[in-house]
């Protein structure tokens, strides 16, 4: 029986060691300074601008949600069928990216490569989202890549994943490479290379859509060279009544370049279908008049809200972020 009682003694000291001790009701609580939160590390599929910050996806609505994952589960379908096909595999790439999921979409695009390693369209398509999650530099490689594999090739009409009204495609193969990697290299800061890259891109522009777009980001590298004479001459063609299918927002900024709209116009996109997109453009175009005008000040001004709308993945969003990074004013 004393064997017995040692070891309850010993097992209820045990205890009561192992348990804190709260503190009495009507104790003074120790003052207790907190350790800043420790962020988590971003998810594969997080997208940080040029400034280190995440770019969360912006909030689809229910309907516009429910068709995009409909439109990626048939894509998903028909490449399940047939992962060999290159047609297969650009569109689960181009159906992922429409889900803002842009780094799964790289993937996608990266296995394609693997099995048609001198498909110029995944380059091209690789390479535009390269330039969405702001890596410029394999944007390039992509893109000049692309365009090594076009020389000497006829050119294709590209099939729009979110057509336009008239469900007339505007674009080429052809176009789309130049373009975006004309892109690429003005996000970069070098417009020399640039230049080139839209010139070629003008060269293979056949209808207004494609010649307003290319033009107005033609017209923006000279500007930055300095060639304004050039600049001004691929105004010339530019009028109020160009039939356009989509580019409306590029053909407002070439008419703000040329006098003909007041650069604060352009700041009003009231709700139209895409009021984030449309602000985004419309917004670095007034940006770049500023600049172009000694106006720094206002430009960054103009630049820092384009950066306040949701629409990160727009060209007008990179390049005023790219410019704004380059002025040291974020």
């Amino acid at each position: 029986m004393y064997t017995r009682l040692l070891l309850t003694l010993f097992l209820l000291t045990l205890t009561a060691g192992c348990t804190q001790d709260a503190p009495a009701p009507d104790a003074e609580a120790p003052a207790v300074t907190e350790a800043p939160p420790v962020p988590e590390a971003p998810p594969a599929t997080e997208v940080l601008s040029l400034f280190g910050t995440p770019l969360v996806p912006p909030p689809l609505s229910p309907e516009r949600q429910a068709q995009l994952e409909a439109d990626l589960a048939a894509a998903q379908a028909v490449y399940d069928r047939n992962p060999g096909d290159a047609d297969a595999a650009i569109w689960l790439g181009r159906r992922t990216a429409y889900l803002w999921r842009y780094r799964e979409a790289i993937d996608l695009f990266t296995e394609g490569l693997r099995k048609h390693p001198d498909d110029p369209r995944l380059y091209r398509h690789r390479g535009h989202r390269y330039l969405t999650v702001r890596d410029f530099d394999r944007a390039v490689a992509d893109l000049e890549r692309a365009a090594q594999l076009i020389e000497g090739t006829p050119d294709e009409i590209e099939p729009d994943g979110a057509p336009n009204a008239a469900g007339i495609p505007t674009s080429t193969l052809h176009t789309n490479i130049f373009y975006h990697l004309g892109l690429a290299y003005y996000l970069k800061g070098d417009f020399e290379n640039a230049l080139t890259a839209y010139r070629r891109c003008l060269d293979a522009s056949d209808n207004n859509d494609m010649y307003v777009a290319t033009a107005d980001w033609l017209y923006m590298t000279l500007r930055r060279l300095g060639r304004d004479d050039e600049a001004a001459d691929l105004l010339e063609p530019i009028s109020g009544g160009m039939d356009l299918l989509e580019n409306t927002a590029y053909h407002r900024r070439l008419l703000m370049y040329k006098g003909e709209l007041d650069p604060e116009a352009l700041l009003d996109v009231g709700e139209g279908e895409d009021p984030a997109l449309t602000f985004a453009t419309q917004g670095y175009g007034v940006g770049n008049w500023y600049l172009y005008n000694g106006r720094t000040e206002q430009a960054a001004a103009v630049f820092r809200r384009v950066l306040e709308g949701s629409y990160w993945a727009a060209f007008g969003y990179l390049a005023a972020e790219a410019d704004l990074k380059r002025m040291g004013n974020g």
